[in-house]
């Protein structure tokens, strides 16, 4: 079976500053993904270069079967669903919350002369209703809250059903009770087995929802660790990554992380 996404020795230069070191990731069909790291790892650039958005300075990227440099990107990336902060600044604010997620089947953001079949008229408001947004379907996408927004986006990533689902840190700027909505919210697309292959770039293992089964961990633009999320997801793997002493504890199928204090 051909890899949904596969890097090897994927690097990404720019100057005399390597970003992305090297980078070999392969995942699989039915796979969910967790991308952990701390600020400057490197989380962001992957995604970009997984989403058909950032070719390799050097290495290969496979992407859906299809290798960058050789496929036209822009009949591969309406099968990769993205939601991330930079796509978010270029929708309007004066979007309608319903046109937001319609006009990704296009692939666009911003509602002009396209016209739109009932068909994706329904889908979009079946999403809304899936991540409970349905009642702010006439809403302005700048009058929302944070966490309706993020919720918004996630909808907007699935409208063109991808086969492959990048989310750049969602939970980013959310509440307590905003990231405990999304993750229970990411916790039900992921243990639907209709759901495509899933990616969450975080920085914190309490945003990791139940159901994700494989995680990598980046340091420094390089895998520090990669695999099934039981066995990666370690104090030592975890301490490594972030480069201080981490305790880790799980409780009803979440995790949680603090710093191991030094001893007197």
């Amino acid at each position: 079976m051909t890899d949904v996404l596969d890097l090897q020795a994927v690097t990404i230069r720019r100057g005399t500053t390597t970003i992305l070191d090297q980078v070999t990731w392969r995942i699989g069909e039915g796979e969910r993904w967790v991308v952990l790291g701390r600020n400057g790892a490197g989380k962001t650039t992957l995604l970009q270069v997984a989403s058909g958005g950032m070719h390799p300075t050097s290495g290969t990227a496979d992407l859906l079967g299809s290798r960058l440099g050789r496929v036209d990107v822009f009949e591969l990336r309406p099968r990769i669903g993205l939601s991330s902060a930079a796509l978010a600044d270029r929708i309007p604010s004066g979007e309608t919350v319903h046109d937001v997620v319609l006009t990704a089947a296009y692939g666009v953001t911003g509602r002009w002369r396209e016209s739109y079949e009932e068909l994706d008229e329904a889908r979009a408001t079946d999403l809304l209703r899936a991540f409970g947004v349905a009642h702010l379907a006439e809403r302005y996408f700048g009058t929302l809250s944070e966490g309706e927004r993020k919720r918004v986006q996630i909808a907007r990533a699935l409208m063109s059903d991808p086969e492959l689902l990048l989310l750049d840190e969602p939970a980013a700027g959310l509440d307590l009770g905003g990231r405990e909505e999304l993750v229970q919210a990411l916790a039900e697309l992921a243990g639907d087995p209709r759901s495509p292959v899933l990616v969450l770039v975080t920085h914190h293992v309490e945003e990791i929802p139940p159901g994700f089964t494989h995680l990598l961990l980046l340091r420094d633009g390089r895998v520090h660790a990669a695999g099934p999320l039981e066995e990666v997801l370690t104090a030592e793997q975890l301490s490594g990554a972030f480069g201080l002493p981490l305790a880790l504890d799980r409780h009803a199928g979440r995790w949680a992380a603090r710093a191991v204090p030094a001893t007197a």
